[in-house]
């Protein structure tokens, strides 16, 4: 392939897939669903294979992007007028917190563990899983968070109006247990005991055995998950 037909190659791809995006709108781009995902890839190896493979007649490769380009359409069609299809194509948001519960259901059909959900609440501002009173995990990978009454801190504004700021006892929220299981580190760090965690559970009726997740947080208190948590 000499350079003059790479140019002629890139300058027709380029121009094909500036149309072709414009022609399949911008939730190819916004709303990177497990359908959009597939295209991107697709067309893109369609693209680089039309630009470098000189095996490829630049007439088969656009036709192959102007064909997939279409039966992207055509499905971007029917997910907006099937319900059905729609889900089998992009799947359905998942509820992963509700009532202040972590949903471990949820959790593991969306293969996310707690550190990554906790990872996705900081994205929002929450450092705290007893934050979050209602988050959705949607489908294209982002988190939707409703935060719980009462927790945002007191600003001086308030102090100014005669309530104290407090002081917290700890800069963030801590994991004491994750996914069932104890975090000593976490513990020693804070200069807590396992026995004063276990104390901290057998007042509210339950063993570590019981427990998905166990945060101690800001004010020193412990948020508690339990294990088995229902949507239902």
């Amino acid at each position: 392939m000499n350079i003059s037909e790479l140019l002629i190659r890139i300058s027709v791809s380029f121009l094909v897939l500036f149309l072709l995006a414009r022609l399949m709108g911008r939730k190819e781009i916004a709303q990177m669903t497990f359908f959009n995902f597939v295209s991107a890839i697709a067309i893109g190896s369609i693209a680089a294979n039309t630009v470098l493979n000189p095996n490829v007649a630049l007439r088969s490769g656009v036709i192959a992007l102007t064909g997939w380009a279409v039966f992207t359409i055509l499905m971007g069609y029917l997910d907006i007028k099937s319900r059905k299809a729609r889900l089998f194509l992009e799947g359905q948001p998942l509820i992963v917190i509700k009532d202040g519960k972590v949903m471990e259901d949820s959790l593991r059909k969306a293969r996310l563990d707690i550190d990554a959900l906790n990872a996705l609440l900081r994205q929002k501002n929450i450092f705290s899983i007893s934050d979050a009173d209602y988050a959705v995990f949607e489908t294209d990978g982002k988190l939707s968070v409703l935060k719980k009454e009462g927790k945002r801190p007191l600003t001086q504004s308030h102090a100014a109006q005669g309530n104290p700021v407090p002081k917290d006892a700890y800069p963030v929220g801590t994991a004491v247990i994750s996914d069932g299981q104890l975090v000593s580190r976490n513990l020693d760090g804070l200069n807590l005991s396992q026995e004063w965690l276990e104390d901290q559970l057998q007042q509210s009726g339950a063993s570590l055995s019981d427990v998905f997740y166990a945060e101690v947080q800001q004010n020193g208190t412990l948020y508690v998950d339990y294990k088995d948590d229902q949507l239902q």
